[in-house]
This record gives C-alpha cells, structure tokens and sequence, in this order.
C-alpha cells in the first residue's frame, strides 16, 4: 500500500469526522483468565488492544495499548456470551472515542491515549459494572492491532 494511502486510511476518518464506530466486536478478541465456576457473578475475560488514536488536533497518530477486562457473568445481566461482551466492548469503545473526539480542550500530546482509555474505563463500567480498561494487558492474552 502507498504511503499516501496508508495515512488517509489514518486521518480521513477524523478529517470527514466519521470516527465514529471505527471499533468492532472482532477488535475484542476476549481470553478466559478466570473460568465461571459459581453461580451468580463470576469469571473473567480479558483482551489487550494495541490501536492507533489520532489526536483531533494535530492529526497525528499515537500507539495506543490497552487491556479490557469483563466479568463473565454478573448480577445484573446474568451469563454473557462472548459475542456479547464484544459487541458491548465496541460499543463503548466506539462511545469514548466520541467524547474524547468532540471534547473542546485537545489532549496534550503523549496523553490521547490516557484519555481515551480513562473515558473508555468510565463507559465500559457504566454498561457492565466490575468492568475495566487498563494501560496493560493481561499476560495470557494475545495483542490484537487495529489500525485505522
């Protein structure tokens, strides 16, 4: 691929402002950490995300790596399926990759990633509460790369 392909792959989703919805289920490709043993909330799965995050302002790409980190089942919902949990993933991924993009006060540079991955820890909780979003990923995972 052209290098003038590869960098409007980069920056067109954020020059069109169609940023939005750039995270897929499959980005999230979970690993048993904790197996569900119990009835109720139990078990853990993990997935670690190595991705690029453009910085709105200055269009510049950063290597953003994260861990996520879900119950397997809770009180609330009960068992979640794994296409379940990653549709959810996604979906707040795609939600705080939105409000980092429309916040009015740019990051500085070297904090993109800070932000998005708070953001995305406060919405991912918000929909499965014991959820999480970490600087690091859990050991038995395997990185997955997203490139936009």
């Amino acid at each position: 691929m052209s290098e003038l392909l590869r960098l409007l792959r980069v920056f067109l989703p954020v020059l069109s402002g169609c940023s939005i919805n750039q995270y897929q289920p499959s980005h999230f490709q979970f690993t048993t950490i904790v197996e569900k043993t119990e009835a109720g909330a139990d078990g853990w799965r993990a997935a670690c995300i190595h991705a690029t995050v453009v910085n709105k302002s200055t269009l510049e790409p950063y290597f953003c790596k994260f861990g996520v980190g879900m119950p397997i089942a809770t009180e609330k919902f009960g068992w979640m399926s794994e296409p379940l949990a990653q549709r959810i993933a996604a979906d707040c991924a795609n939600e705080a990759l939105r409000e980092v993009i429309a916040s009015p006060v740019s990051p500085l540079p070297g904090l993109v990633c800070k932000q998005f991955t708070g953001t995305f820890n406060i919405v991912l909780n918000r929909a499965v509460l014991g959820s999480r979003v970490t600087a690091w990923c859990e050991e038995e995972t395997k990185p997955i790369r997203v490139d936009f």
